[in-house]
C-alpha cells in the first residue's frame, strides 16, 4: 500500500478549507476518487465538483495509470500517484487510509470515469442525516433510473442481492452491492483502514462489514454510463466475476472478520 502521508498537503483540495469556509464543528467530507487511465473524464469530474459549490476535500488515487490522468487530476485536485496497478480495492483503500489518518468524519467513494454525478452526494449526506449507517450506498436499484448496468450484470447482482440478505443481517434490504457509490462513516472507515477486500471489494467489503456488525442502507441515485473507456468486466466476464464473488461471500460467512 503506498504511504500516502508525506506531507504533501492533500487534505486540500476541491471546496478546501481555503477557499470554503464551512464553520467550526461542520463535518470534514473526502471524496476518494479511485482512477486507471481516465484522463478523458477526470478532468470534467473534478469541475463538476467544484460546480456544486460544497465544502468538500478531493483525494485521486492514480492506480498506476499510463495515462495522463495524474497530470490532468492534479490541476483541480490532490492526487495519490501509486507506484504500481493495485486494482480498485487497494486504490479505495489507500483514501481510507488517508482519511482515517486525516481525522475526515466522512469518506464518500465515487469512481472517475463520470458514472456518479457529483449532485447525488448531497443526496448520500442526507440520508445518513435522516437515518445513520456505517455504510450508505448510492442505488441505481430502488427507483431504477438513469443507467442500470448490462442485462447479464444485471442478472449476476440479483444473485449477489440475494446471497447477501440471505446469509447476513443488515436490518434492511440491500439492492445495489456493486454499486461504487457509497458514503462511509467513522466506524467504517475505521474498519476498512485496517482490512479491504482486493477482489470485488464493492459486494465483499459489505460482507465484510455485516459480519462485523457494521449497518448499511441504501439510497436512490441516479447514475450515467461511463464517459469513455470500457469496463473490465464486460462480457463472458461478468459471468466469471459474479460466480467468483458468490463464491467469496460465502466465505466471508463460514469466516471470521478479517
Amino acid at each position: 500500500m503506498a504511504d500516502i502521508g508525506m506531507g504533501l498537503g492533500l487534505g486540500l483540495g476541491v471546496g478546501s478549507t481555503d477557499t470554503c469556509r464551512s464553520g467550526a464543528g461542520a463535518a470534514r467530507i473526502l471524496l476518494i476518487i479511485p482512477c486507471f487511465n481516465e484522463e478523458a473524464s477526470i478532468g470534467g469530474l473534478l469541475n463538476e465538483i467544484a460546480a456544486t459549490g460544497r465544502c468538500y476535500h478531493t483525494l485521486v488515487v492514480d492506480d498506476g495509470s499510463t495515462d495522463a490522468t495524474s497530470a490532468v487530476a492534479s490541476r483541480h485536485s490532490p492526487v495519490a500517484r501509486l507506484a504500481q496497478n493495485l486494482g480498485i480495492g487497494g486504490a479505495v483503500q489507500t483514501g481510507i487510509k488517508y482519511a482515517a489518518r486525516q481525522n475526515f468524519d466522512f469518506c464518500i467513494q465515487i469512481d472517475g470515469d463520470g458514472q456518479h454525478d457529483p449532485r447525488a452526494i448531497e443526496t448520500l449526506l442526507n440520508a445518513y442525516r435522516k437515518d445513520p449507517a456505517s455504510i450508505t450506498i448510492g442505488s441505481r436499484f430502488i427507483d431504477h433510473a438513469g443507467f442500470c448496468s448490462t442485462r447479464m450484470r444485471r442478472a449476476g447482482i440479483r444473485l449477489i442481492v440475494l446471497a447477501l440478505n440471505s446469509l447476513f443481517s443488515t436490518g434492511g434490504r440491500i439492492t445495489d452491492p456493486t454499486s461504487g457509490m457509497r458514503l462511509l462513516d467513522r466506524a467504517a472507515i475505521a474498519f476498512f483502514a485496517k482490512a479491504y477486500p482486493t477482489d470485488f471489494p464493492e459486494p465483499i467489503s459489505l460482507a465484510w462489514a455485516m459480519r462485523a456488525g457494521l449497518t448499511v442502507n441504501e439510497v436512490a441515485v441516479e447514475m450515467r454510463a461511463r464517459e469513455a473507456g470500457a469496463s473490465s468486466i464486460d462480457g463472458l466476464k461478468s459471468a466469471s466475476y459474479m460466480i467468483r464473488v458468490l463464491g467469496y461471500i460465502l466465505l466471508a460467512r463460514l469466516t471470521r472478520s478479517p
